[in-house]
């Protein structure tokens, strides 16, 4: 009898480190996650803001060249706006197939896939 019951302690006494272990391994695996996740946003944070500075600096030299084309400044800036404005429309009519496909199938990938 006294040798089940020991039995019995040390069962509950792995049952207990394993769960423990399991709890750390979670912690571990969540922790990594979280850190990817961090650090892809900060990466697309600093790329988007090298690409609007890019673009400010480019569109005004397109709206320079347009202006010497045409003669009229004002036209130019309004022929470069259109265009801005243009390409907004674009990206929010493909928003899905640009943007909210891509990060979904990054963070399913990231949260889901197992190695």
């Amino acid at each position: 009898m006294a040798e089940a019951q020991n039995q019995y302690i040390r069962l509950w006494e792995e049952f207990k480190r394993y769960f423990r272990l399991q709890i750390d391994y979670t912690r571990l695996t969540v922790v990594e996650k979280l850190s990817l996740l961090l650090a892809a946003v900060t990466v697309s944070l600093v790329m988007g803001v090298l690409c609007v500075c890019a673009m400010f600096y480019l569109s005004f030299a397109l709206a320079e060249v347009i202006g010497q084309w045409t003669g009229v400044d004002w036209a130019a800036y309004v022929i470069v706006g259109g265009l801005f404005a243009i390409l907004m429309l674009i990206v929010y009519a493909f928003r899905k197939q640009l943007i909210i496909n891509p990060v979904t199938r990054f963070v399913t990938r990231l949260f889901l896939d197992k190695k």
